[in-house]
């Protein structure tokens, strides 16, 4: 058996060609090595040396020879690192063999392929020359062709297993790391990945298919479109011809309406003839009315004659009498009227003498009470008192004047001194703002960060620059020691006011920032610290011009200046100064703020403190206040000159207003003291009068007791007159009774005129009945004559100018009517014989005007449908058709596409299948591999792979394990055991791919003697076996490999010192 396995070996190795097998590698300047050459034996090489000697670096220039990147050789990160330090490039020269059925393009190259890479500081590249060490090719792409010709992935570690790969392959016993290697060794990675992104090229067509077939929607929906309007104009089609048949009818409607109109005036002149014998009737009856009316008024004239001069003399007799009554009673009422007034005369007198009586008894009693030497001497004192009264009443008036006088004065006096008071406080409270601001201007101009927070911003900024190392980004503030004027300080104070407390607010980058600039407030006892969060990195905004208010003033944006820009940013988007406009004074500002309503425009602010803006219809003004010191101003020198002028000021109006107090209070105390004076005088003076007053009223009261009994002596006087009151009664009462007498007489008198003015009156009241009765029949007969003849008048006109005129006028139209029916069948026969409209159907009976108004309705119609559509339905059809064939091929090319998408589809899911089957596959073969390489020694054991979890296992029975079961993961191995299997893993592996050279680099660094001496027989038995060309590189004696004609060992040059 084995002479038989050694012939078939021969054999093979007589058909081996040696095609791809690296003959010769030659380094300059790369890594370690200054210049070398090794040359290959096509069958197994050994190279061996010691630590540092440059053996990994061979199979790395090996790798970078087939275009390896740099970070694929895990040596370097970029190709420059491997030069050699001192030098300026690297040259990798790689002769292999290229003969047989296998070679690659061997009419170009011959029987050797040089590829030589070249790598500089800044560039690489790679040329392909032939045999003759001519230049063929220094494209890319020929070297990958020629590398997917030979099947050399040198990133596979089943071709090449670098010096890392080997520590990380033998040493892991990650599952998921030996899945990786198994997957990628047997290529199943690359098929993978390959199908895979034929799975996204085929989705992504979809996609575009897709998209295709969207971009076809726009023109199924014009087609949808311009079916509807063909459907339209179809329609408009069916108006047309509607409004041509509505023609025809309305010609022959005018024929069809005469006929009507014939039809009713035949009827209207019968109705009419009617009218005549009814109206003569009429006109006949009111005539004889007229005539019986007349003879009776004439018999009633006659009667009313004769009775009116009858009552004539009647009424005259009535008068005569009547006007005798009235005299009669209104001399009866004149002598009422006279007796009643003498009665009240006597009736006066009587009482008149009763009173002088009663004096008479009251004078006798009083005069016996007093005499007349003592009413002398009372009267002269009464005088005296009089006049001493007189005198102290004049003496307490002028003292009430004057001591009113003196009050408004003092009253003056006080308010004055107020006044002064109150303007004494004003000037020193300013004088302290002044002296206040004074001393604040001079600690700005020390450090101008105090105007905005003063020593609270000092202990703040401090905090801050203690925990600077917890800010993201240092904190900006105050904004306004950030922020200059442009042209000078006219507007200072108004931008500050506009400002306001912005200008202390900080700014930071965040919100963590915040919570921290917050926290050295604190400390440093600013409370109310205004915080605004802004993002530092925003460069300075650009305002288009559009979005500011359209005027000549200046907005406070275009006058303040600042070199940060976040600053600016701040004042922009939290205050808007970019819409704030600055006015001179209130009525510019005014003119601004509500006359031209400007768009954008926020606020109006005057150099005279006012505060404009109008918000929807709503325009509001608010007051200036109290002007500060500016803190923006460039210089603070010209402000303190000014407050210290402006205190001097104010401390020389204080002086002159206390001098002024000063002599309003002496002023005061003198009133004071006159006033004083003068109401002790006044008290005196009215207890005096008090005294007088009751001295005189005492007297008073004597005095007028006395008068009432002085009256006695006139009581002689007194009934003189009565004498003289009783003897006028007496006549006056002789007198009443001749009045009394008279009366009765005027009363007889009248009562007899009136009873007969009634009796005359009574017996003429028949005949005056009779006549105005007559007269009333008179006054109704003329009436009803008047009405008759009236009627008879009215049906007279209505039969000469209603009727017959009516009659005549129908009569006349009718014979019109025939006329125009005639024109009108002649022209409606031309348009279209009758015949043709009674084929239409039966006449509705519409008249020409309501056809009319149809036609015109349809024709405005029509315009609008043909307005609308501008095309003829012909061209929409020809339009129709054409979008139809245009994307009826779209639709098929689309259709085609995906169904060839679907047959990819279709055919990648059965490559999917075949992979997958391949892949268990390769799992068993694998399997069977790993135990057939285990037999050797004795071992046995199996590998689960895992598609789903990406994972493969070991699992190891050993030798001394046979009397049971036991299976023993790679972990419970020895070190040289578990190297072993995993060698034995990883010739499974080499035997289920195909290349035409494979490297291995410190394949036994965890191995024992024992397992490294087992392990390299199998080795080099398997490489021999195998066919293919093999390179193994280890620090570690390999004399103990067995000498074979295939074997080249070489030994590396010990590293320089």
């Amino acid at each position: 058996m084995a002479k038989s396995g050694s012939r078939a070996s021969d054999s093979f190795i007589k058909q081996r060609s040696g095609s791809g097998t690296i003959l010769r590698i030659t380094v300059e300047n790369f890594m370690c090595h200054s210049n070398l050459q090794i040359e290959f034996g096509e069958w197994v090489n050994f190279i061996t040396g010691q630590n540092g000697s440059g053996k990994s670096a061979i199979l790395t220039a090996l790798c970078v020879a087939f275009g390896c990147r740099a970070r694929g050789t895990q040596r370097a990160a970029t190709l420059k690192d491997f030069i050699k330090t001192g030098c300026s490039y690297a040259v990798v020269h790689v002769e292999m063999k290229n003969q047989g059925e296998d070679a690659f393009k061997p009419e170009i190259y011959g029987e050797i392929i040089i590829i030589e890479r070249r790598i500089t500081e800044s560039t690489t590249s790679t040329v392909l020359k032939d045999y003759l060490g001519r230049k063929v090719s220094n494209r890319r792409d020929e070297l990958r062709e020629l590398v997917e010709h030979f099947n050399i992935d040198v990133e596979n570690p089943c071709v090449v297993m670098s010096q890392d790969k080997s520590r990380e392959f033998l040493h892991s016993g990650n599952d998921k790391d030996k899945f990786k290697f198994f997957f990628k060794a047997t290529l199943l990675q690359q098929v993978n990945d390959l199908l895979q992104s034929i799975y996204e090229h085929l989705n992504n067509a979809t996609s575009i298919v897709d998209e295709l077939e969207n971009t076809i929607k726009p023109i199924e929906k014009e087609i949808s479109e311009l079916r509807g309007k063909i459907k339209n104009m179809e329609q408009v089609e069916e108006i047309a011809q509607k409004l041509q048949q509505l023609k025809k009818k309305l010609a022959w409607s005018w024929v069809y309406d005469v006929d009507r109109q014939l039809q009713e005036q035949t009827e209207k002149i019968v109705k009419l003839k009617e009218r005549i014998p009814t109206c003569q009737a009429k006109i006949d009856w009111e005539l004889g009315k007229v005539e019986s009316l007349r003879d009776r008024l004439t018999k009633k004239k006659a009667q009313v004659a004769c009775l009116m001069d009858e009552s004539t003399a009647m009424k005259r007799e009535i008068e005569s009498f009547h006007q005798s009554a009235k005299t009669a009673v209104r001399e009866k009422i004149a002598r009422q009227e006279e007796f009643h007034h003498k009665c009240n005369n006597v009736q006066k007198i009587k009482d008149r003498v009763r009173r002088l009586e009663r004096q008479v008894a009251d004078i006798n009693e009083q005069t016996m009470r007093s005499t007349q030497a003592e009413q002398s001497e009372i009267e002269e004192k009464l005088i005296y008192l009089e006049q001493e009264v007189e005198k102290v009443e004049t003496l307490l008036c002028r003292l009430k004047e004057e001591e009113n006088y003196l009050s408004e004065k003092t009253v003056d006096a006080r308010k004055g001194m107020e006044v002064i008071e109150d303007m004494i406080n004003n000037h020193q409270k300013r004088q302290r703002t002044i002296i206040s601001n004074i001393n604040d201007l001079k600690k700005h101009q020390t450090n101008k960060v105090t105007a905005f927070g003063g020593d609270r911003v000092i202990y703040l900024l401090q905090a801050i620059e203690r925990h600077h190392h917890r800010f993201r980004k240092p904190p900006i503030g105050p904004i306004g020691s950030h922020v200059t004027l442009i042209d000078g300080n006219k507007w200072a104070s108004t931008v500050e006011q506009a400002l306001g407390s912005l200008l202390n607010a900080f700014i930071v980058t965040d919100h963590k920032d915040s919570l921290t600039l917050r926290g050295c407030a604190n400390e440093a006892n600013y409370r109310n610290l205004k915080i605004i969060i802004y993002d530092f990195s925003r460069p300075r905004l650009n305002i288009p011009r559009h979005m500011i208010p359209q005027t000549d003033h200046p907005t406070i944006f275009s006058v303040i200046h600042s070199d940060n820009p976040t600053v600016l940013n701040v004042l922009v988007d939290v205050s808007g100064v970019e819409r704030q406009v600055l006015a001179e004074n209130y009525e510019v500002g005014k003119a601004v703020a509500f006359g031209k309503r400007l768009p954008n425009l926020k606020d109006v602010y005057t150099l005279d403190g006012y505060r404009m803006f109008l918000r929807g219809p709503v325009q509001t003004t608010l007051p200036s206040h109290s002007r500060r010191p500016s803190r923006l101003c460039a210089s603070f020198d010209d402000q303190i000159k000014d407050l210290e002028i402006e205190a001097s000021r104010e401390q020389n109006e204080i002086k002159q207003c206390l001098g002024r107090k000063r002599e309003a209070e002496e002023s005061l105390k003198e009133l004071d003291l006159k006033m004083h004076t003068l109401k002790k005088h006044r008290v005196q003076e009215e207890k005096v009068l008090t005294t007088k007053e009751l001295e005189m009223q005492d007297l008073k009261n004597t005095v007028a007791a006395e008068i009432e009994a002085s009256t006695s002596s006139n009581v002689n006087e007194l009934q003189l007159e009565i004498m003289k009151d009783r003897e006028e009664i007496e006549e006056k009462e002789a007198l009443l009774e001749k009045l009394q007498n008279c009366l009765e007489e005027a009363e007889l008198k009248a009562n007899k005129l009136t009873a007969l003015f009634e009796n005359l009156r009574e017996s003429a009241k028949g005949e005056i009945d009779a006549f105005e009765e007559a007269e009333n029949e008179l006054k109704k007969i003329e009436k009803d004559l008047q009405s008759a003849e009236v009627e008879k008048i009215h049906y007279e006109n209505i039969m000469k100018n209603k009727v017959l005129p009516d009659i005549k006028e129908a009569e006349a139209y009718y014979e019109e009517l025939k006329n125009k029916r005639k024109e009108s069948d002649q022209k409606a026969s031309e348009i279209c014989p009758e015949s043709e409209i009674e084929s239409l159907g039966h006449w509705d009976g519409s008249t020409p005007e309501q056809l009319s108004a149809q036609i015109n309705r349809m024709n405005q119609r029509l315009h609008r449908e043909n307005q609308q559509f501008s095309e003829s339905i012909d061209d929409l059809r020809m339009m129709y058709e054409s979008l139809e064939r245009k994307i009826a091929k779209k639709r098929k090319s689309y259709q085609d596409h995906r169904e060839k998408l679907m047959a990819c589809k279709k055919a990648l899911d059965s490559r999917w299948g075949k992979f997958q089957r391949n892949a268990s596959l390769l799992r068993r073969q694998l399997t069977w591999q790993f135990n057939a390489h285990l037999g050797k020694k004795g071992i046995s054991g199996q590998i689960k792979v895992s598609y789903e979890e990406k994972t493969l296992s070991i699992e190891v029975k050993m030798p001394q394990d046979a009397t049971s079961n036991a299976v023993r993961d790679t972990k419970g191995l020895s070190g040289g055991e578990r190297s072993f299997s995993t060698l034995c893993f990883a010739l499974a592996l080499h035997e289920m791919t195909e290349a035409p050279f494979r490297a291995m680099d410190e394949f036994d660094v965890f191995m024992d003697a024992v397992s490294r001496k087992i392990s390299l027989d199998a080795l080099v038995d398997f490489a021999i076996g195998q066919g293919s060309q093999w390179m193994f590189i280890t620090p570690h004696d390999i004399s103990m490999v067995k000498s074979h004609e295939r074997i080249k060992k070489q030994q590396m040059a010990a590293p320089r010192s």
